[in-house]
């Protein structure tokens, strides 16, 4: 190729978010940067500074993609529930499916979502991503109610991430019901 001369890769901005979810699954938020992850995307380093110029502009691209591949593993799985069944059983099977056959990426995207607690540029993304949940509960039950869904979902799943512990899902079960129907 003849120097100066530009290759066409319109997929290239996707590639390096991929990368970015790649290096932070494998290294961890510390391990990010823009040469990991041109590394691990096989591009010029001056393309990862060329489509994010700092570290928080990626890691809002990684979340924001990984809320929405969270969001849609979620949404599919509440498609299936009948209205009529039991919400609380529907939602402790969803949270095992998420936590036993995903757990690699369930920590992940827990990862990227706590990594607001220090970088205020992930903010947005992650009240985003508790809005879409809550939303997408609302649909089952009362607003305010979906929104102590997710935060006792999120509980769960944290103590489940944080502590290598086995997910019990009669205890999610028995957890969710006192939230929906309160005694």
């Amino acid at each position: 190729m003849a120097a100066g001369v530009r290759r066409y890769d319109p997929d290239r901005r996707q590639r390096i978010i991929d990368a970015a979810i790649r290096v932070v699954g494998a290294q961890g938020i510390a391990g990010l940067s823009h040469r990991s992850v041109a590394a691990e995307a096989d591009v010029p380093l001056g393309s990862t500074t060329y489509h994010f110029a700092t570290l928080d502009e990626l890691l809002v691209a990684a979340l924001r993609q990984a809320n929405e591949g969270f969001a849609v593993a979620v949404e599919a799985g509440l498609a299936r529930v009948d209205p009529r069944a039991d919400l609380p059983t529907a939602l402790a099977r969803l949270l095992g499916e998420l936590l036993e056959r995903e757990r690699g990426r369930a920590e992940l995207e827990y990862e990227l979502y706590l990594a607001a607690l220090r970088r205020p540029a992930l903010r947005p993304v992650a009240a985003e991503w508790c809005e879409a949940m809550a939303r997408a509960l609302a649909d089952h039950t009362d607003p305010v109610t979906a929104r102590a869904l997710v935060a006792v979902m999120d509980g769960i799943c944290l103590q489940v991430l944080l502590t290598d512990a086995a997910y019990d899902e009669a205890y999610a079960r028995e957890v969710l019901t006192r939230v929906l129907r309160p005694s």
